[in-house]
């Protein structure tokens, strides 16, 4: 790698089984796209995933490695330059609080799918991007990171809005 900054982007499904999200990583496709971007080394967080990327990649130069459960991905998510998460609150609130580049990729396998609600909500107000397993590749090329906006913890009434709104509540 010589003098080249490291660049790692962090891939978390969470405690969940994301296969989608964890192959569609590991393709060639996105492995060069992320290249093209400038990023060097690749982190994979697999959860209870059956699929197992793969070590090299391919004709590219990117370093790739994975694991399935850490008792803390804080670390992995500090040393990041770019985080691409699941759609879960926990993954997504903590890479906004620490102040990271964010795609959330959307399950669509889950039943009732409120995750991809708050995904799509904070990508509207430009705090990270949504993507799904299908349209990652495009996402990561498209993708702007001056165009995201901090996400100031303090705003909580807008994302309370959104839950009472989906749970059924008057919005105030």
């Amino acid at each position: 790698m010589g003098d080249r900054e490291r660049r790692v982007v962090f891939v978390t499904v969470g405690t969940t089984c994301f296969d989608a999200l964890v192959k569609v990583v590991d393709s060639e496709e996105v492995k060069q796209a992320l290249l093209q971007k400038g990023y060097t080394d690749l982190l994979i967080q697999m959860g209870r995933g059956t699929y197992k990327p793969s070590k090299a990649s391919g004709n590219s130069n990117l370093q790739v490695k994975h694991f399935t459960f850490s008792p803390s991905i804080a670390d992995n998510i500090r040393e990041a330059s770019l985080v691409i998460s699941h759609a879960g609150s926990g993954s997504i609130f903590e890479t906004l609080r620490l102040g990271k580049p964010l795609i959330v990729v959307v399950n669509e396998d889950l039943m009732d799918n409120h995750q991809s609600e708050l995904a799509e909500e904070l990508a509207e107000r430009n705090h990270l991007f949504c993507a799904h397993p299908q349209t990652l590749r495009e996402t990561v090329e498209a993708m702007d990171l001056n165009a995201l906006q901090p996400y100031v913890p303090g705003e909580a009434k807008p994302v309370v809005a959104l839950i009472n709104r989906f749970l059924g509540f008057p919005v105030d």
